[in-house]
């Protein structure tokens, strides 16, 4: 599909929609995507998706140069909708993201098209809810988040199994040297996979790759 194409596919859902191609970089914007955001079509075409929506979810920054979408697009891996707080035209709003993959007949890129759709009230609604729970049951709080509120961009982080391992051993407060001791390999391979685990759920510290996965539901 040439980015006019996708111009006019978007135009045809009164949804908020855009287009990004691999880099992240907008190819295309529809009139109520600029309603939403205040952004114009000529102002976002060209620019980073992640300047303009600025998304977090409930772990911090999910728009980054490292994105959940923009590895699962270069994979051709399909996406869950998920819940991202934005920066609209009317402040900070909480919408739901779908995300569908698209390739050109004419080349291999691979572009990303998104349908936004605020669901603020019933966003906030879930965490109230979630807080009430976790405040009085003996519900553990990352039990209560999957239940309740699952819908993170994280959950499709494509971690390995053996990532996923020893995600779970951080969780556990295990140390490195405890890690490497208990699955038999070298404290040197265990941070590398650390490393692997940061970058896919797009954290600086082994903690906040923690609260990811605990929110995503993956531990």
């Amino acid at each position: 599909m040439r980015q006019e194409e996708f111009r006019k596919l978007i135009d045809g859902t009164s949804d908020a929609a855009f287009v990004v191609n691999s880099e992240g970089v907008v190819v295309a914007w529809n009139e109520a995507n600029g309603k939403l955001f205040g952004v114009t079509a000529e102002q976002a075409i060209g620019q980073p998706c992640r300047t303009i929506v600025q998304g977090i979810d409930e772990c911090g920054v999910v728009c980054s140069a490292n994105c959940t979408v923009r590895r699962a697009i270069s994979k051709r891996h399909p996406l869950e909708s998920f819940d991202l707080q934005v920066q609209t035209v009317d402040g900070e709003q909480w919408c739901n993201v779908s995300v569908v993959i698209a390739e050109s007949n004419s080349s291999t890129e691979v572009y990303a098209i998104h349908i936004v759709r605020p669901v603020d009230l019933r966003k906030r609604l879930e965490m109230v809810f979630r807080d009430f729970v976790v405040r009085n049951t003996s519900l553990p709080a990352d039990q209560a988040v999957a239940m309740i509120a699952s819908r993170t961009a994280a959950r499709k982080s494509d971690l390995s199994a053996r990532e996923s391992e020893v995600l779970r051993f951080l969780a556990k407060g295990s140390t490195t040297r405890s890690i490497a001791d208990q699955l038999h390999i070298s404290p040197t391979t265990v941070n590398n996979h650390v490393q692997h685990i940061l970058h896919k759920l797009d954290s600086h510290s082994r903690l906040e790759a923690i609260r990811r996965a605990e929110r995503a539901g993956l531990i």
